[in-house]
This record gives structure tokens, C-alpha cells and sequence, in this order.
């Protein structure tokens, strides 16, 4: 028995890079949609985000001279085109998907809709959501957050490049320490890098516990599915 009815699944953009320096790797998003699909054949619901670091990031490009509002809505649009590609993987080992746009642009997806998407999660689809809030200044993580407390998700999986949260980037300083269990308020005093503080804060208020692993083992979404301790839990 799967310890989460349903989940919000939070997807870094930029890890659908692998081993490129842009776009989206195949032989990575195949390994994502498996994993997916393991956990969903399980009796899983599951709503995803999906960043889209790997094709243009509004931040970045607002410092680049972009304006800060169209920089986000280009944003905003690479996130649809990797909910899209994650939808095609998907549909072609069998399981059902919906993209939901925050913004209006069918026939490419539905717009959002809460009801609709818990409809959709109980028909047993898997129900994508993307161009972020729809409204620029804010991240991913924050739709993730969103999403996730609209659905009334159990919990939000945060799959990243490392297996948890730790005291500094584990990529950068190889004597950070890893936590098993966080607080909010431990997250927001220690000032750690988790999601942007409009997420935290979202997460905290409305009890959405959140759990940090390595989404690119093969196998770890499951094993999180399963209760192993594999990652960071953040929770009240």
C-alpha cells in the first residue's frame, strides 16, 4: 500500500537536460514518464509541475536585459513545451494525461480548472500543470505549491539533482550535511535553499508537508512512494 493517495510531483526542468547543455534529453525523460508510470499503476494520483529552466528561465533573461513580465510569460511557455513532451512519454507506454495551462491557449492544453483537475486525477489520468501561476514575479515553486494545496495533494515530491536538502549545495561544498527532517520554521531561519520563500511560506500555512530526494535514480520516485528515507521531509 502506497503511503499517499495523492501527490503533487514537482520536476526541475533543468534535470530534462541529462547530460545536454539545453533542451530536453530523451533518454531522461523517458526514465522520468517509467518511474511515473510505476508509481501511477500503483493507485497513485498524481498532478505534476514541471519547471522550465532547461529551455529559458525569466529570471535569468530579465537580467539579460528581457522585460521582467514578457521574461516570465517566455517562461512560462517553455514550461508548457516540457509538460507537453512529458505528456507525449507518457502516452506512449500507456498511461492517460491531461495538460492544464494557467493561461488560455487550447487546443494545446485545457485551461485550469480545480474541479476539473481532481475529476481528472479520480478518472486516473495524470493530470499535468503548466505555464507556472500564470501571472509573472512568481516561480514554479510557487505553482507547485498551488497546485499541489488546490488538489489537496497529501504531500508535494520535490524531484531534484540531490537526494535532500543539506546545510549548503552539496555540489558545491562537499562538507554540507544532509537533513533527514525539517521544520518550516527551521527552513525559513536557516535561510535554506528548498523552494523560494512564497512557496515555503504557502506550504507552511496551509500544512502541504514537502518531500526533497533525487529524482534522476531510476527507481527513487517509487522508493519515496514506499516510505524509504531516501530524501528530506519538510513539514509542520
Amino acid at each position: 500500500m502506497s503511503r499517499f493517495n495523492r501527490i503533487l510531483l514537482k520536476l526541475s526542468g533543468e534535470s530534462l537536460m541529462g547530460k545536454q547543455n539545453y533542451g530536453i534529453d530523451a533518454d531522461r525523460l523517458a526514465d522520468y514518464a517509467r518511474q511515473i508510470k510505476e508509481v501511477h499503476d500503483a493507485g497513485v494520483q498524481i498532478g505534476i509541475v514541471i519547471g522550465g529552466g532547461n529551455i529559458f528561465r525569466g529570471l535569468s533573461g530579465s537580467q539579460k536585459g528581457f522585460d521582467r513580465v514578457k521574461g516570465d510569460q517566455m517562461g512560462m511557455c517553455a514550461t508548457v513545451i516540457n509538460s507537453l513532451a512529458l505528456s507525449s512519454a507518457l502516452g506512449a507506454i500507456g498511461v492517460k494525461t491531461r495538460v492544464m495551462t494557467a493561461i488560455r491557449m487550447e487546443p494545446i492544453g485545457e485551461f485550469y480548472n480545480k474541479w476539473k483537475a481532481i475529476e481528472y486525477l479520480e478518472a486516473g489520468y495524470v493530470c499535468i500543470f503548466s505555464a507556472g501561476t500564470g501571472c509573472p514575479y512568481f516561480t514554479t515553486d510557487t505553482g507547485s505549491s498551488l497546485r499541489g494545496i488546490e488538489i489537496e495533494a497529501d504531500v508535494m515530491l520535490k524531484g531534484t539533482r540531490v537526494d535532500g536538502v543539506y546545510t549548503a549545495d552539496p555540489e558545491k561544498d562537499p562538507t554540507a550535511k544532509k537533513f533527514h527532517d525539517l521544520t518550516y520554521e527551521e527552513v525559513l531561519e536557516r535561510g535554506l535553499k528548498v523552494m523560494d520563500l512564497t512557496a515555503i511560506c504557502m506550504c507552511k500555512e496551509n500544512k502541504l508537508p514537502i518531500y526533497v530526494f533525487n529524482m534522476d535514480v531510476v527507481g527513487n520516485l517509487k522508493k519515496v512512494i514506499d516510505g524509504e528515507e531516501i530524501g528530506t521531509l519538510v513539514h509542520c
